[in-house]
């Protein structure tokens, strides 16, 4: 029998540390949605492959599993470590997080006394269309003291960018909310340090950093979608009525250009890809996808309206992922097996479900290349009451077909092909979770599976990074390429739009 999570008896209660949170699950329940509903990251999507979402056990038991020999030495697994993704609670557990604790590349130079920056604290923001990620950063040692996330309210103005574009042009206020809220989440990150918080860095899609910062989006309506306003803007704890001290300096990282935000730029500064001698690529799969590909001699990026597919939007049973969405979807012996978020009986699914929905559809033959359902019923059944629509399935290569021909526009403005990229990093809570063998299979990426892998959180990453550098680091040249404006485009994404057809 499931258990009844409304049931105090059937949940177990987990505390994270170093930074005392708590919660609790259903007992016997996965470990993975509740922890990455408090910033943890699952870089390989949750599969065991990576061994980046390492917890050690501190009390309470949490049985050895195979993908935690395969991960963890015999003296790491004797010291408690255990992936997360593979976890399940059967009684209470306090656990370590070992993403809260990195290793910081900086100048060992011995600061003068007159120069306290290292007793300092610093705040790094993801300002997501849907989401808010944020992180209180210890400079010295490069440690997370406390983490915070919440939901992007400007949501009730629309799940895209465009959506609250329009809602902005109409007369909406869409930056006194968002303020608000960061506002809130610095106040529960502060805590009892927020006299020593010198510096927080926001990042964020372009229309996130209009929004924010006041800017008029009315450019961004509009091809070329070319804004005067892309640069750093940079704010007092007053101006935005955040409780800090008045020395702190707010900052909104610059953008890149077009819907090419500050996200993508600390992701080119986390991925390392401007370093580098080999070409890569970073792609931000969500309801704006983004696309950066280049080396150390120079990066194209563009960005693709690739929809709220990924995230489950405009999908008839889709949902965030949360308690009751279908996450993960494989065909067993020519029937589905699904993962549900929260070990409870099915409500919808999210976008990484889909994806897999898809895939296994086409690889059972229940879906054609075309995306037509197979049987004529225009339903595809994933677990009752959950099925997927014609429309739904759509939806998916619309969103699919403007990746990949994204992709495939820069490569070709490069004079490269996938076979000369050395990775490809997937950012994003999309990117996080989707599994790149069904990324693959529905055409979204057409790559070796061998140089594709979930690169987290980049955009938080490369802000913390930012914070933490004695100096602001040396890129290479960036050109942001207008898709909208590329007449290739639009017969690229035609040719995108059909699943490949292995059969």
């Amino acid at each position: 029998m499931e258990p009844d999570p409304a049931r105090p008896d059937d949940l177990v209660s987990i505390r994270l540390e170093p930074l005392a949170v708590e919660f609790s699950v259903p007992r016997g329940g996965a470990l993975s949605a509740a922890l990455a509903a408090h910033g943890v990251e699952f870089p390989c999507g949750g599969t065991g492959e990576c061994g980046g979402c390492g917890v050690r056990l501190l009390s309470g038991s949490l049985p050895v599993t195979e993908p935690d020999r395969a991960g963890f030495s015999p003296s790491q697994l004797a010291e408690g470590w255990r992936l997360a993704c593979q976890a399940r609670a059967q009684s209470n557990l306090v656990l370590e997080c070992g993403q809260w604790h990195m290793e910081v590349l900086a100048d060992e130079t011995v600061s003068s006394p007159q120069n306290n920056s290292k007793t300092r604290k610093k705040i790094a923001i993801d300002l997501g269309t849907t989401t808010i990620a944020a992180q209180l950063v210890e400079p010295a040692t490069g440690s997370v003291l406390a983490v915070e996330t919440a939901l992007n309210p400007q949501a009730a103005f629309g799940s895209d960018v465009m959506s609250r574009i329009r809602a902005a042009l109409d007369g909406n206020d869409l930056t006194t909310p968002i303020r608000a809220a960061l506002g809130v989440l610095v106040t529960r990150l502060a805590g009892g340090h927020r006299e020593e918080v010198s510096e927080v860095a926001v990042v964020g899609n372009t229309v996130m950093h209009h929004l924010f910062c006041g800017l008029s989006v009315e450019p961004l309506s509009h091809v070329p979608f070319a804004s005067p306003h892309l640069g750093e803007q940079r704010f007092t704890p007053r101006d935005l009525s955040w409780n800090l001290p008045d020395a702190c300096v707010i900052r909104f990282v610059r953008c890149i250009g077009g819907f090419v935000g500050s996200d993508i730029l600390t992701g080119i500064v986390a991925s390392g890809m401007g370093d580098s001698a080999r070409l890569a690529a970073l792609v931000d799969l969500g309801t704006n996808g983004e696309i950066a590909i280049g080396n150390r001699d120079g990066i194209v990026c563009a960005s693709t309206a690739a929809g709220p597919a990924f995230e489950a939007g405009a999908i008839r049973m889709g949902m965030r992922a949360v308690t009751g969405a279908i996450s993960y979807v494989a065909l067993d012996r020519n029937a589905l097996r699904v993962t549900v978020i929260g070990d409870v009986p099915p409500r919808g699914i999210c976008g990484s479900g889909l994806v897999d929905a898809v895939a296994a559809g086409l690889t059972a033959g229940a879906i054609v290349a075309s995306g037509r359902v197979a049987d004529g019923t225009k339903l595809f059944p994933i677990a009752p009451p959950v099925v997927l629509h014609q429309s739904d399935i759509r939806e998916l290569q619309l969103a699919k077909g403007a990746i990949a021909a994204g992709f495939r526009l820069l490569l070709s403005r490069l004079g490269a092909t996938a076979r000369d990229l050395s990775a490809i990093h997937l950012a994003g809570a999309f990117g996080n979770y989707v599994q790149i063998h069904s990324a693959l299979r529905i055409g979204l990426l057409d790559a070796p599976r061998s140089i594709i892998h979930a690169a987290g959180n980049t955009a938080l990453r490369g802000a913390k990074m930012l914070l933490l550098a004695d100096r602001e680091p040396q890129l290479p040249a960036i050109e942001h390429v207008s898709l909208a404006a590329d007449p290739a485009f639009q017969d690229e994404f035609a040719g995108s739009m059909a699943f490949p057809d292995v059969s």
